[in-house]
């Protein structure tokens, strides 16, 4: 179902953004934990309660006294929401769509391999990139956090949290790797692929900004991952990584259907 040849070229040429993406992660985990010291933690508070609606829009509201609801507040609100989903978007128009679009396909197809399997392969790589990623933005902050507070951090929650964050990354990849798989023209697969998550994602900020827009948060996927809940055990919070999983596994086999059954004109 996998053709290993093509998985090793897909995961040589992601490497370097894979790696520009965990530089970037390293600098804002690094800098987000030192600030867990109560005096810092304050003032953050405070910026917080001084202007509401602008923290709230990301993610940032103040946390209780604990280092996995702080992480969660002020990593997992933004942090690590956007910079996967920037890492999905060109990912995926990198597997597919641009090698349609630039005609490198036809190599790819002239090979006795199913098309199905392209798929599979690329979507695997894919998937890979992004288990990589959270994986060690988790194994990052735990260290980060064991070194700088011995013992602060509760590991099994916060490892139900970097789950949560990975189904949601899943089911975004899922969007932009169907839309990699639908168009041809590489431009019209990143502007889908990108445009889709993005507008879920300004609804969820809209959302979160106010008391009038909270509704709204209905319509948007985003709000399937709840870090508050996860951490606070709530049952709904899980339904929610679930429903994100299952629906990363839909959005990816409908990719690879339609990418096995469309005209590729080339």
């Amino acid at each position: 179902m996998m053709n290993w040849t093509l998985y090793k070229r897909g995961m040589q040429e992601s490497w370097k953004t894979i790696a520009v993406f965990a530089a970037v992660l390293t600098m804002y985990f690094t800098i987000i934990i030192s600030m867990y010291d109560p005096a810092l933690q304050s003032v953050l508070d405070e910026f917080a309660k001084a202007m509401p609606d602008l923290m709230a829009m990301v993610g940032m509201t103040p946390a209780s006294g604990e280092l996995v609801s702080f992480l969660a507040s002020y990593l997992y609100g933004f942090i690590m929401v956007i910079f996967p989903m920037i890492f999905s978007i060109i990912s995926a128009n990198r597997l597919i769509a641009r090698h349609v679009d630039r005609g490198s396909m036809t190599y790819l197809l002239s090979s006795p391999v199913k098309r199905a399997t392209i798929a599979f392969t690329q979507m695997k790589v894919l998937v890979t990139g992004l288990f990589l990623l959270v994986i060690y933005a988790t194994v990052l902050a735990v260290i980060v956090c064991e070194f700088s507070y011995p013992g602060e951090l509760a590991i099994g929650t916060f490892l139900l949290l970097n789950a949560g964050a990975l189904c949601l990354h899943l089911f975004i990849g899922g969007i932009c790797f169907l839309s990699s798989c639908i168009f041809n023209d590489s431009k019209y697969a990143v502007g889908v692929g990108a445009g889709i998550p993005a507008l879920e994602f300004v609804v969820q900020m809209m959302a979160n900004a106010g008391k009038e827009l909270e509704n709204i948060k209905y319509a948007t996927f985003f709000t399937l991952f709840d870090p508050d809940g996860i951490i606070a055990g709530e049952t709904e919070a899980f339904v929610g990584m679930a429903v994100l999983f299952v629906g990363a596994i839909i959005l990816f086999a409908a990719a690879s259907m339609v990418f096995s059954k469309k005209d590729l004109h080339i």
